[in-house]
């Protein structure tokens, strides 16, 4: 039992040295981390919602730069549009992991 309060420990040096135990889960000639992430955010729900919110910003940027507050105000608005639109389309199961979601092959 240590007996170092959390400042002591910041200040200490020393490199851990307790073994570690190997995974038991197989990942097929895959990193773990590329398993983690092989399909994060390739998916409907959210190429929809960031096209939208592109958009939105583009949109608000040349507007601000002709100075139509108008429009930047709805490209905000826009931009909230596509946000909720992610995730309904998410909710719709057309997110990663959605009972709709096709990934596709890597090669």
């Amino acid at each position: 039992m240590s007996t170092q309060t959390d400042s002591n420990r910041a200040d200490d040096n020393t490199v851990d040295t307790r073994a570690v135990e190997p995974s038991t889960s197989v990942n097929h000639g895959q990193s773990s981390h590329e398993e983690e992430h092989d399909s994060e955010g390739n998916s409907i729900a959210a190429w929809t919602a960031v096209v939208i919110m592109l958009v939105a910003f583009a949109v608000g940027t040349v507007a601000f730069m002709f100075n139509v507050p108008v429009v930047v105000w709805a490209s905000l608005g826009l931009l909230i549009v596509g946000l909720i639109v992610g995730q309904i389309l998410k909710r719709l199961g057309y997110g990663v992991g959605g009972h709709r979601y096709v990934p596709k092959a890597h090669n």
